[in-house]
């Protein structure tokens, strides 16, 4: 279905279906593999498209290519068409479903994986492209800033919530609370701390502290532990989740999270104890405010939101967060 037009009045639906193509493969060379097109004519289809809507979607770099803060805003847009021509011709052409996409970008949490597994198990489609990135908080945050991401998981701290709020802002994205977690340490089930039921912090001194690096933005606001700034003799930093389990087990090690295993997922040789602190842990999502979720975007969170609540946590809602009253607070 084609949206018809004389050369240089309107944008076509193909022009469109050109830029999600670049956006969801990071450059025009390959995107112009995918769409079975010169580089030239793609580059050039593109021109062409800006100078008719007067926008510069993309900003070229010596790098390469990123979306210009009006080409997220167009992007938003340009999604939604394309995705209502899709769903009128599967009503009235019987023409093959699209294939479904979606990307998320999460800290290092088995609740994320769950859902994503849960979601993708249960989706009617004979195609999908998704991607589930674990990875450092700044690049979440960038991620869904530059729309590589739908969603992004981390969590707020009376440390970090400012911080991070603040970057959120000046990025257009939007947090939305998810639940409230008490601090807890992995550790071992042949710990020597595994008996206890509470520990204290103090408990933990002799014994390695495992963490996520952060990379060139190793500030103490992105990382996905809390208390983070508390000194320890032992530290050490990873960059997956497998890595840290392997060392929480053969070096008696520990790190700080939310609580939340899956032994489906994580196995049996890992075991959650209660931290005793006042710290909370908000988790939610965040969002692009200039981008419109896809529905298995919307999906996913739901998913999300079932998994959480199978754990035993209260799901909060929008409003919680937007009384005035943080749940934070």
């Amino acid at each position: 279905m084609e949206i018809h037009q004389e050369k240089g009045d309107s944008m076509t639906l193909q022009q469109l279906k050109y830029i999600l193509t670049i956006v969801q493969c990071g450059s025009i060379s390959e995107a112009a593999k995918q769409l079975y097109i010169s580089q030239p004519s793609l580059s050039n289809a593109v021109k062409e498209l800006e100078q008719e809507i007067g926008v510069n979607i993309f900003l070229r770099t010596s790098r390469g290519i990123a979306l210009s803060s009006e080409g997220i805003e167009f992007l938003s847009y340009a999604r939604q068409v394309v995705e209502q021509v899709e769903l009128l011709e599967q009503r009235y052409r019987q023409a093959k479903p699209a294939r479904r996409l979606c990307s998320i970008s999460t800290q290092h949490y088995a609740f994320a994986v769950q859902a994503f597994v849960s979601l993708l198990a249960e989706l009617n489609a004979n195609e999908y492209e998704c991607t589930l990135r674990e990875t450092k908080t700044y690049e979440i945050i960038e991620d869904v800033r530059h729309l590589r991401s739908d969603i992004g998981i981390l969590y707020f701290s009376d440390e970090n919530r400012k911080v991070l709020t603040n970057i959120l802002e000046e990025a257009e994205l939007q947090f939305h609370p998810l639940f409230l977690a008490e601090p807890h340490v992995f550790i071992s089930v042949n710990h020597p701390l595994a008996d206890k039921e509470m520990l204290e912090i103090e408990d933990l001194d002799a014994y390695p502290c495992l963490a996520f690096e952060q990379g060139t933005h190793n500030s103490f606001h992105f990382s996905e532990e809390v208390l983070s700034t508390r000194p320890c003799a032992k530290k050490i930093l990873v960059s997956d989740r497998a890595t840290l389990f392997n060392l929480l087990i053969g070096l008696n090690g520990y790190t700080i999270s939310s609580g939340v295993l899956n032994s489906d997922l994580n196995g049996d040789s890992i075991k959650s104890v209660r931290l005793r602190s006042s710290e909370k842990m908000l988790i939610g999502y965040i969002t692009n405010r200039k981008a419109r979720l896809s529905s298995l975007a919307d999906a996913y969170i739901q998913k999300l939101k079932k998994v959480i609540a199978d754990f035993g946590f209260t799901v909060l809602d929008e409003a919680d967060d937007a009384s005035g009253h943080h749940p934070l607070d």
